[in-house]
């Protein structure tokens, strides 16, 4: 599971990784972009300045049980925000791992 927010969320996601009992997990701060066509087309590669939002990766190995919830429980907070910055989530399939 990847999981991706703005910062500003880090309490309610630890919460809600809590409540799906998601206990091993790791984090990385990271700089998250929203850009529109016009944004993109106006832009050099190498911007003089860093423009991103202060942002969380979350990542996890979890059980179907414990990903099913945590899938609930953003949808239930995505849904009562009224920003424009929903908790992110996807799911991966793993083939292999050691």
């Amino acid at each position: 599971m990847i999981l991706t927010s703005v910062s500003s969320y880090e309490n309610e996601i630890l919460k809600l990784l809590k409540a799906a009992n998601i206990e091993a997990f790791s984090s990385s701060e990271i700089d998250g972009y929203k850009m529109s066509n016009q944004l993109i087309a106006t832009q050099s590669w190498f911007p003089m300045t860093a423009g991103g939002s202060e942002s969380l990766l979350f990542f996890s190995f979890t059980k179907t049980e414990q990903l099913n919830k945590v899938i609930d429980l953003v949808k239930d907070f995505n849904s009562h925000q009224a920003e424009n910055n929903p908790i992110r989530l996807a799911v991966l399939p793993v083939e292999t791992y050691v």
